[in-house]
Protein backbone atom coordinates (compact mmCIF):
# COMPACT_ATOMS: atom_id res chain seq x y z
CA UNK A 1 0.00 0.00 0.00
CA UNK A 2 0.79 3.50 -0.94
CA UNK A 3 0.75 6.68 0.81
CA UNK A 4 -2.29 7.21 -2.64
CA UNK A 5 -3.82 4.55 -1.27
CA UNK A 6 -4.01 6.12 2.62
CA UNK A 7 -5.26 9.48 0.88
CA UNK A 8 -7.84 7.07 -0.63
CA UNK A 9 -8.90 5.08 2.52
CA UNK A 10 -9.22 8.32 3.89
CA UNK A 11 -11.69 10.35 1.42
CA UNK A 12 -13.53 7.12 1.04
CA UNK A 13 -14.02 7.14 4.99
CA UNK A 14 -14.96 10.72 4.86
CA UNK A 15 -17.27 10.46 1.90
CA UNK A 16 -19.54 7.44 4.03
CA UNK A 17 -19.65 10.10 6.71
CA UNK A 18 -20.68 13.12 4.50
CA UNK A 19 -22.67 10.18 2.57
CA UNK A 20 -24.73 9.83 5.85
CA UNK A 21 -25.36 13.54 6.65
CA UNK A 22 -26.55 14.02 2.88
CA UNK A 23 -29.62 11.32 3.98
CA UNK A 24 -33.04 12.59 5.32
CA UNK A 25 -35.02 12.68 6.65
CA UNK A 26 -32.96 10.96 10.01
CA UNK A 27 -35.12 11.16 13.03
CA UNK A 28 -33.29 13.49 15.74
CA UNK A 29 -30.03 13.70 13.81
CA UNK A 30 -28.39 16.91 11.12
CA UNK A 31 -29.34 16.25 7.93
CA UNK A 32 -29.73 19.11 4.87
CA UNK A 33 -33.44 20.10 5.95
CA UNK A 34 -31.16 22.21 8.63
CA UNK A 35 -30.06 24.28 5.87
CA UNK A 36 -33.02 26.29 5.69
CA UNK A 37 -33.53 27.24 8.98
CA UNK A 38 -31.47 29.98 10.14
CA UNK A 39 -30.62 28.67 13.60
CA UNK A 40 -28.87 25.42 12.59
CA UNK A 41 -27.81 26.31 8.86
CA UNK A 42 -24.31 27.15 10.56
CA UNK A 43 -24.12 23.88 12.56
CA UNK A 44 -24.86 21.94 9.49
CA UNK A 45 -22.24 23.60 7.15
CA UNK A 46 -19.47 23.37 9.86
CA UNK A 47 -20.29 19.49 10.40
CA UNK A 48 -19.56 19.19 6.53
CA UNK A 49 -16.26 21.18 6.77
CA UNK A 50 -15.16 19.26 9.91
CA UNK A 51 -15.84 16.05 8.25
CA UNK A 52 -13.58 17.20 5.06
CA UNK A 53 -10.56 17.96 8.36
CA UNK A 54 -10.56 14.60 9.07
CA UNK A 55 -8.93 13.56 5.76
CA UNK A 56 -5.26 13.90 7.26
CA UNK A 57 -5.69 12.59 10.68
CA UNK A 58 -7.50 9.39 8.78
CA UNK A 59 -4.37 8.85 6.10
CA UNK A 60 -2.42 9.35 9.13
CA UNK A 61 -3.83 6.21 10.76
CA UNK A 62 -3.78 4.29 7.20
CA UNK A 63 -0.06 4.80 7.25
CA UNK A 64 0.65 3.77 10.52
CA UNK A 65 -1.27 0.77 10.15
CA UNK A 66 0.70 0.17 6.96
CA UNK A 67 3.78 1.04 8.77
CA UNK A 68 3.05 -1.61 11.76
CA UNK A 69 2.07 -4.16 9.14
CA UNK A 70 0.50 -6.15 12.35
CA UNK A 71 -2.60 -5.00 14.67
CA UNK A 72 0.04 -4.82 17.91
CA UNK A 73 -0.13 -2.60 20.99
CA UNK A 74 1.88 -0.01 19.55
CA UNK A 75 -0.06 0.86 16.68
CA UNK A 76 -3.38 1.08 19.14
CA UNK A 77 -1.16 3.76 21.05
CA UNK A 78 -0.52 5.56 17.93
CA UNK A 79 -3.65 5.25 16.66
CA UNK A 80 -5.47 6.67 19.65
CA UNK A 81 -2.37 9.39 19.98
CA UNK A 82 -3.13 10.47 15.99
CA UNK A 83 -7.00 10.40 16.96
CA UNK A 84 -6.53 13.32 19.80
CA UNK A 85 -4.72 15.54 17.55
CA UNK A 86 -7.41 14.93 14.61
CA UNK A 87 -9.64 15.80 17.05
CA UNK A 88 -8.18 19.16 17.65
CA UNK A 89 -7.80 19.87 14.02
CA UNK A 90 -11.87 19.24 13.77
CA UNK A 91 -12.54 21.39 16.11
CA UNK A 92 -11.07 24.11 14.73
CA UNK A 93 -12.72 23.34 11.59
CA UNK A 94 -16.10 23.91 13.85
CA UNK A 95 -15.93 19.98 16.11
CA UNK A 96 -18.53 17.23 15.60
CA UNK A 97 -17.51 13.66 14.39
CA UNK A 98 -15.65 12.27 17.74
CA UNK A 99 -17.58 9.34 17.34
CA UNK A 100 -17.50 8.92 13.84
CA UNK A 101 -13.61 9.17 13.93
CA UNK A 102 -13.44 6.51 16.23
CA UNK A 103 -14.71 4.27 14.43
CA UNK A 104 -13.73 5.17 11.13
CA UNK A 105 -10.28 5.55 12.20
CA UNK A 106 -10.12 1.80 13.79
CA UNK A 107 -12.04 0.27 10.08
CA UNK A 108 -9.38 3.00 8.01
CA UNK A 109 -6.06 1.18 9.65
CA UNK A 110 -7.82 -2.26 9.08
CA UNK A 111 -8.35 -1.66 5.73
CA UNK A 112 -4.38 -0.65 5.68
CA UNK A 113 -3.23 -3.26 7.66
CA UNK A 114 -5.10 -5.68 4.94
CA UNK A 115 -5.67 -4.33 1.62
CA UNK A 116 -7.37 -7.78 0.18
CA UNK A 117 -10.20 -7.93 2.78
CA UNK A 118 -13.49 -6.59 2.35
CA UNK A 119 -16.66 -5.95 4.63
CA UNK A 120 -17.27 -7.71 7.69
CA UNK A 121 -13.24 -8.93 7.31
CA UNK A 122 -12.29 -5.33 7.96
CA UNK A 123 -14.22 -4.95 11.23
CA UNK A 124 -12.74 -8.18 12.42
CA UNK A 125 -9.18 -7.05 12.28
CA UNK A 126 -10.40 -3.83 13.96
CA UNK A 127 -11.64 -5.41 16.50
CA UNK A 128 -8.46 -7.08 17.18
CA UNK A 129 -6.91 -3.49 17.47
CA UNK A 130 -9.26 -2.17 19.69
CA UNK A 131 -9.01 -5.13 22.15
CA UNK A 132 -5.40 -3.32 22.84
CA UNK A 133 -5.13 -0.83 25.40
CA UNK A 134 -4.42 2.52 24.81
CA UNK A 135 -1.67 3.04 27.28
CA UNK A 136 -1.23 6.81 26.68
CA UNK A 137 -4.77 7.89 26.54
CA UNK A 138 -6.04 10.60 29.17
CA UNK A 139 -6.69 9.37 32.40
CA UNK A 140 -9.77 11.58 32.84
CA UNK A 141 -12.64 9.25 31.81
CA UNK A 142 -14.19 10.75 28.93
CA UNK A 143 -18.61 11.52 28.61
CA UNK A 144 -19.48 8.79 26.78
CA UNK A 145 -17.25 6.38 29.38
CA UNK A 146 -18.89 7.50 32.51
CA UNK A 147 -22.22 6.74 30.84
CA UNK A 148 -21.00 3.40 29.71
CA UNK A 149 -20.16 2.99 33.27
CA UNK A 150 -23.35 4.23 34.95
CA UNK A 151 -25.81 2.02 32.61
CA UNK A 152 -23.84 -0.62 31.94
CA UNK A 153 -24.20 0.29 27.74
CA UNK A 154 -21.12 -1.36 25.49
CA UNK A 155 -20.30 2.44 24.71
CA UNK A 156 -18.07 2.94 21.73
CA UNK A 157 -14.96 0.98 22.85
CA UNK A 158 -17.29 -2.43 23.72
CA UNK A 159 -18.29 -1.76 20.50
CA UNK A 160 -15.46 -1.46 18.79
CA UNK A 161 -13.74 -4.10 20.87
CA UNK A 162 -16.76 -6.65 19.55
CA UNK A 163 -16.15 -6.44 16.21
CA UNK A 164 -18.22 -3.54 15.39
CA UNK A 165 -21.91 -5.84 15.68
CA UNK A 166 -23.72 -2.89 14.66
CA UNK A 167 -21.80 -1.55 11.91
CA UNK A 168 -22.17 -5.40 10.48
CA UNK A 169 -25.85 -4.87 11.21
CA UNK A 170 -26.24 -2.01 9.26
CA UNK A 171 -23.82 -3.42 6.02
CA UNK A 172 -26.50 -6.62 5.80
CA UNK A 173 -29.74 -4.18 6.40
CA UNK A 174 -28.10 -2.39 3.49
CA UNK A 175 -27.89 -5.22 1.22
CA UNK A 176 -31.15 -6.52 2.35
CA UNK A 177 -33.07 -2.97 1.50
CA UNK A 178 -30.93 -2.94 -2.25
CA UNK A 179 -32.45 -6.35 -2.79
CA UNK A 180 -35.94 -5.62 -1.68
CA UNK A 181 -35.90 -2.62 -4.57
CA UNK A 182 -35.46 0.10 -2.16
CA UNK A 183 -33.91 3.04 -3.49
CA UNK A 184 -30.01 4.05 -2.06
CA UNK A 185 -31.20 6.97 0.33
CA UNK A 186 -34.20 4.18 1.33
CA UNK A 187 -31.77 1.91 2.06
CA UNK A 188 -29.86 3.83 3.66
CA UNK A 189 -32.05 5.40 5.99
CA UNK A 190 -33.45 1.74 6.39
CA UNK A 191 -29.75 0.39 7.92
CA UNK A 192 -29.29 3.68 10.18
CA UNK A 193 -32.93 2.54 11.44
CA UNK A 194 -31.37 -0.86 12.15
CA UNK A 195 -28.31 0.30 14.04
CA UNK A 196 -31.11 2.44 16.24
CA UNK A 197 -33.48 -0.21 17.26
CA UNK A 198 -31.05 -1.75 19.30
CA UNK A 199 -27.88 0.57 20.21
CA UNK A 200 -27.12 1.22 23.53
CA UNK A 201 -26.31 5.14 22.86
CA UNK A 202 -24.30 6.46 25.09
CA UNK A 203 -24.89 9.92 24.34
CA UNK A 204 -28.48 9.78 23.56
CA UNK A 205 -28.75 7.90 27.61
CA UNK A 206 -27.06 11.41 29.03
CA UNK A 207 -29.46 12.93 27.72
CA UNK A 208 -32.74 11.40 27.61
CA UNK A 209 -31.79 8.50 30.08
CA UNK A 210 -33.04 4.96 29.70
CA UNK A 211 -36.52 5.32 28.67
CA UNK A 212 -35.73 7.89 26.04
CA UNK A 213 -33.11 4.99 24.50
CA UNK A 214 -35.92 2.74 25.01
CA UNK A 215 -38.33 5.35 23.25
CA UNK A 216 -36.16 5.73 20.69
CA UNK A 217 -35.08 1.91 20.06
CA UNK A 218 -39.01 1.23 19.71
CA UNK A 219 -39.74 3.80 17.29
CA UNK A 220 -36.86 2.71 15.19
CA UNK A 221 -38.28 -0.66 14.96
CA UNK A 222 -41.87 0.64 14.71
CA UNK A 223 -40.27 1.86 10.98
CA UNK A 224 -38.82 -1.31 9.75
CA UNK A 225 -41.76 -3.06 10.86
CA UNK A 226 -44.30 -1.24 9.76
CA UNK A 227 -42.32 -2.12 6.18
CA UNK A 228 -39.35 0.24 5.69
CA UNK A 229 -39.04 3.61 4.44
CA UNK A 230 -39.33 2.31 0.60
CA UNK A 231 -43.00 1.55 1.93
CA UNK A 232 -46.03 4.05 2.33
CA UNK A 233 -46.54 3.01 5.67
CA UNK A 234 -43.02 3.01 6.68
CA UNK A 235 -42.76 6.30 5.30
CA UNK A 236 -45.43 7.36 7.41
CA UNK A 237 -44.12 6.09 10.59
CA UNK A 238 -40.43 7.92 9.69
CA UNK A 239 -42.47 10.87 9.55
CA UNK A 240 -44.04 10.61 12.69
CA UNK A 241 -41.12 9.36 14.55
CA UNK A 242 -38.85 11.76 12.86
CA UNK A 243 -40.99 15.05 14.06
CA UNK A 244 -41.18 13.33 17.69
CA UNK A 245 -37.44 12.97 17.85
CA UNK A 246 -36.74 16.73 16.93
CA UNK A 247 -39.63 18.08 19.35
CA UNK A 248 -38.10 16.06 22.29
CA UNK A 249 -34.66 17.45 21.15
CA UNK A 250 -33.35 14.06 21.37
CA UNK A 251 -30.37 12.93 19.27
CA UNK A 252 -29.29 9.25 18.87
CA UNK A 253 -25.79 10.67 17.39
CA UNK A 254 -23.83 7.11 17.74
CA UNK A 255 -26.02 5.74 15.04
CA UNK A 256 -24.72 7.92 12.81
CA UNK A 257 -21.29 7.71 13.39
CA UNK A 258 -22.20 3.44 12.83
CA UNK A 259 -23.82 3.83 9.90
CA UNK A 260 -20.86 5.72 8.12
CA UNK A 261 -18.81 2.84 8.99
CA UNK A 262 -20.94 0.46 7.08
CA UNK A 263 -21.15 2.88 4.18
CA UNK A 264 -17.30 2.71 4.57
CA UNK A 265 -17.51 -1.26 4.36
CA UNK A 266 -19.56 -0.90 1.71
CA UNK A 267 -17.37 0.98 -0.30
CA UNK A 268 -14.02 -1.38 0.17
CA UNK A 269 -14.83 -3.70 -3.02
CA UNK A 270 -14.50 -0.83 -5.27
CA UNK A 271 -11.42 0.90 -3.71
CA UNK A 272 -9.76 -2.77 -3.73
CA UNK A 273 -10.97 -3.14 -7.38
CA UNK A 274 -9.12 0.32 -7.78
CA UNK A 275 -5.70 -0.35 -5.93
Amino acid sequence: MTSREDEALAHAAVTALTGQLALAPKPGLPDPRDLDARVTRVDHIALRWSAKALVPGLAAMAAAARRAGEPTPGLRSELGAIGRCTEHSVGLAGGGHRGALWALGLLVAAAALDPGAKGIGVATTAKTIARHPDKRAPRRPSRGSSVSAKYGAAGARGEARAGFPHVRRAYDALAAARRSGATEEEARLDALLTVMSTLQDTELLYTAGPLGLRHVQAGARGVLEAGGTSTPAGAAALTAFDADLHARGWSPRGSAGLLAGALFLDAMPALVKAA
